[in-house]
């Protein structure tokens, strides 16, 4: 009995320790570099989470490289107080695939949060394509077989994601060309150096918009309501079925974190996943917010562990894997 009842005591002191939580600076980390959209989904939620949270101060630690493991392996050791938080995208479920030498275990090394957001994608080509359609797009690359150059973002993007599984969906091979960012991949899909590209809306809108690049159309299983994407079909209805790529980022912990103060900030995040700005900035961009039961920890876990063996099987069949 005594024992119990000192298990009890030790429960009630640490949730009385964390009852003012944050009493300090609150750092998420993102593991990609400042500008990109993981980085906006970021500073986006930091001022909504903010308001939330007794107008803690929030900053955004840009941990870049290796497609976003090192910023990952930063916070899974990190202090384990709640102070420390990681904000990351699909990588988080594939990084097990495309790294042999990961530094951390993504289903045992994080207290998950809740998932944020769902960012549909879209295929893209250089503007000086001839193929103005899907059904154009698909009798070209038939034609041009061996002399396709596909751009991605890098080992582990979304977009180098979304290309593989295009390959394979197609079963038609592509020079795949990498680069050190979305911008320059962009730089060059606009210049024509390279011919197509499947990306997140949060960086083809913009260009799509302004007729600078030639749409195809989004990864979906539905059509997006966007403005400038509504018009697009999706993969699925032009005889890609079940084709269905969305990019989404939630919000991590180091494992260990305190109950207390994990279910203050998961409390905090779905109010944050309500305000208005946030939601506003979001929808701007073409990512819809979640609202269903995957902003709560357990099923946002649950749906990483099914991600997981999604992607799997799609990385390992390429081929494609980083130290």
């Amino acid at each position: 009995m005594k024992r119990y009842m000192l298990a009890a005591l030790a429960a009630l002191t640490t949730t009385a320790a964390f009852a003012e939580y944050p009493e300090k600076q609150i750092t998420i980390v993102v593991p990609f570099a400042a500008g990109g959209p993981t980085d906006k989904v970021a500073r986006d939620l930091a001022e909504a989470l903010r308001k939330q949270l007794n107008n803690a101060t929030i900053i955004i630690d840009n941990t870049g490289g290796a497609g976003g493991t090192l910023g990952a392996t930063k916070v899974a050791r990190a202090a384990n107080d709640g102070y420390t938080l990681l904000l990351h995208h699909i990588g988080m479920a594939t990084s097990p695939a495309l790294y042999r030498s990961l530094q951390y275990k993504t289903l045992e090394d994080f207290e998950y949060l809740g998932m944020i957001n769902e960012v549909p994608m879209t295929l893209i080509g250089k503007p000086t394509l001839p193929a103005n359609t899907y059904p154009e797009l698909l009798k070209w690359l038939e034609a041009n077989k061996g002399k396709i150059n596909l751009a991605n973002a890098g080992l582990g993007a979304a977009s180098h994601l979304c290309g593989l599984l295009l390959q394979q969906s197609l079963k038609i091979d592509m020079q795949t060309v990498p680069y050190k960012g979305t911008a320059p991949a962009m730089n060059d899909l606009l210049g024509g150096q390279v011919d197509i590209m499947c990306d997140q809306t949060t960086n083809t809108t913009g260009q799509i918009e302004a007729g600078k690049v030639k749409a195809y159309a989004v990864t979906t299983t539905k059509r997006l309501t966007t403005p400038a994407l509504a018009k697009l079909p999706t993969l699925d209805e032009s005889g890609l079925k079940g084709f269905n790529v969305s990019i989404w980022h939630a919000l991590y912990a180091p494992k260990g974190t305190p109950k207390a103060v994990t279910d203050k900030i998961n409390a905090a995040l779905k109010l944050a996943l309500k305000d208005p700005q946030f939601v506003k900035n979001q929808e701007a961009l073409g990512a819809v917010v979640v609202s269903d039961a995957r902003t709560n920890g357990a099923e946002h876990k649950k749906f990483v562990e099914a991600e997981i063996a999604k992607w799997g099987p799609v990385i390992k069949a390429a081929g494609q894997y980083a130290d």
